[in-house]
């Protein structure tokens, strides 16, 4: 089914609602640019580095993580398009360094096939957006799961480009904070929704007031990837031949606490076991080092250690990028953001390297991937700190086998495979028949 959209006027109401939120977008513009994140880029966040370059389509990736998605959904896109015998011209815009270096593999990889265009998202002010859209003149705008900008919705509203939201995921409290201004969202909904659960498709039916969302698998799912030998990392060589190696990963600071008990436990039922300590934010390792000292265990920075560590040694990891890694080398894994409500991290990439990851009760980031994966024994989920340290003790004291781990999980994803052919399938029907 083909969605279109024809240019329309807006609604008074919601004009007035755009200049008052174009003016609050400039009043903070100040702020903004003394963001080291922001600041990257600002020429082209505003436009002022030249205009976006033309495409047939433009897809909208927050961040490393979405611009892996839109990789996938772009390896099928050459496929689905009638009489387009020139590689289509795909813009993606997205708002971190993370993500251009995601893009710019992306871009390299479909040479030939996709011609993608990588490019920082500019900043939703509406006029910033008008010029944007008037400079790339898409037949479709993509946006992928939680990525509801006014200002481009409008643009696009204004001008007839279809909006599609895909791999849509919206949470409870976010309807809570659109609730707000129903008829606003209702006037600026996009043409199409295809959210990746029920739950999330009736959040956006309710925000956007539409009767027909539909549902697709996650893409998530087709990136994974559980039958392929993954590398040994360099960085092997920094555990003592012998020493287990349990991985503590994307731990946030309000459950540091538990946590600590965590690793307190973990050397006292296996003193020999080597912990990798991976906060989630940076700026978090010089507290684990005082907390550590504090509780007289022995530590090391990774990025002061050159040689294997002791065995009983709390490991600090303060590089970037090395947490996937680490799962080939560990024996057990807990994930992080899971003993607070804070939704959780991706329990998921443990399974690719054979390993029954630990999670706590707080998981909702990933309620997509379905409560069976815990029936499954494939993840195992804790009420508490605990039942998660019991979990990473049984782990260690069993070892499970690694193949089969990764054979089931195989299984588990392959049966929930198809998101990014879908959500392709929604992009090209707008090319084909605009």
């Amino acid at each position: 089914m083909a969605h279109t959209a024809s240019p329309a006027q807006l609604p008074l109401g919601v004009r007035c609602a755009l200049g008052l939120y174009g003016l609050a977008w400039r009043a903070t513009l100040p702020a903004l640019k003394r963001n080291k994140r922001l600041a990257e880029g600002w020429a082209a966040r505003m436009l002022s580095a030249g205009p976006l370059p033309q495409a047939e389509v433009w897809i909208q990736a927050a961040s490393g993580g979405e611009a892996y998605l839109a990789w996938e959904m772009l390896r099928h896109l050459p496929g689905l398009l009638t009489d387009h015998p020139a590689a289509p011209r795909v813009l993606v815009t997205t708002f971190t360094s993370q993500g251009m270096s995601v893009l710019e593999q992306a871009r390299a990889e479909l040479a030939g096939s996709v011609d993608l265009l990588p490019a920082y998202f500019p900043f939703d002010l509406p006029g910033v957006m008008r010029r944007a859209l008037a400079s790339v003149q898409p037949k479709a705008v993509a946006l992928l799961e939680t990525e509801i900008w006014p200002g481009l919705l409008a643009a696009c509203r204004q001008a007839g480009v279809p909006t599609l939201l895909l791999n849509g995921r919206m949470t409870q409290k976010s309807v809570s904070g659109y609730s707000h201004l129903p008829w606003l969202w209702r006037s600026l909904a996009p043409s199409r929704v295809l959210a990746v659960s029920d739950e999330d498709a009736a959040r956006f039916a309710k925000v956007f007031s539409m009767q027909d969302v539909g549902r697709m698998q996650n893409i998530k799912f087709d990136r994974l990837r559980f039958d392929t030998d993954l590398p040994r990392p360099d960085y092997a060589n920094l555990l003592p031949a012998g020493s287990p190696f349990v991985v503590l990963g994307s731990v946030r600071k309000e459950e540091e606490a538990e946590v600590l008990n965590m690793v307190r436990g973990l050397r006292s039922e296996h003193p020999a076991a080597v912990i990798g300590l991976f906060p989630r934010h940076m700026q978090r390792v010089c507290i684990w080092e005082r907390l550590l000292r504090e509780a007289g265990i022995p530590f090391a920075l990774r990025s002061e250690t050159t040689a294997a560590v002791s065995p009983g040694t709390v490991l600090i990891w303060d590089v970037f990028g090395e947490l996937g890694g680490a799962f080939s080398l560990a024996t057990a894994a807990f994930l992080g953001g899971s003993l607070a409500p804070l939704g959780g991290q991706n329990f998921l990439e443990p399974l690719a390297h054979g390993l029954t990851p630990v999670t706590g009760p707080f998981w909702s980031n990933f309620a997509w991937v379905g409560e069976k994966i815990f029936e499954t024994g494939l993840v195992l989920k804790a009420q508490d700190w605990q039942g998660a340290l019991r979990g990473l003790s049984a782990l260690l004291t069993t070892q499970p086998d690694k193949a089969e781990i990764r054979k089931k999980a195989a299984a588990y994803a392959h049966s929930r495979r198809g998101g990014a052919l879908r959500a392709c399938q929604a992009v090209a029907e707008c090319i084909n028949c605009a």
